[in-house]
């Protein structure tokens, strides 16, 4: 076999495997969870429509995703200082957005970033939570 083809096969193979996104597995099935840049959504989109077609409101445990299908629950949580939400994805966010999340202002606060603005997080999608109200603590 060309040398060349057998180097080429063996690089993409480890590229792939390399760029892989951390897994962890939970009561036999394996969750991917995911890395990147939080932001939240501005007072400006506060009772508009969302992808879902409900209006948003800032007040309740939301995000916008692009990737994620509507109505999926997520755990969010704030690398720097470890506190986490359930959210559930209602909405979406911009084509051209590169952050992997768009947060409610609640969900923000509650993940300690409101000043920042911004935040790195870790994305894991969830089953449905018993109980969890989409409304914060306000």
């Amino acid at each position: 076999m060309n040398l060349n083809l057998v180097l080429t096969i063996f690089f993409h193979l480890f590229f792939m495997v390399a760029s892989a996104q951390p897994a962890t597995k939970a009561a036999g099935k394996e969750k991917k969870v995911h890395y990147g840049t939080a932001s939240y959504y501005g007072a400006k989109f506060h009772g508009k429509p969302m992808a879902n077609g409900e209006k948003f409101d800032e007040r309740k445990l939301t995000a916008a995703h692009n990737k994620l299908p509507l109505g999926t629950w997520v755990k969010v949580s704030n690398l720097r200082n470890k506190k986490s939400v359930i959210v559930q994805i209602t909405d979406r966010m911009h084509a051209k957005n590169k952050r992997l999340i768009d947060l409610s202002k609640e969900a923000a606060r509650q993940l300690g970033f409101l000043k920042r603005g911004l935040a790195k997080v870790s994305v894991e999608v969830i089953e449905k939570p018993k109980n969890q109200p989409l409304k914060g603590n306000k």
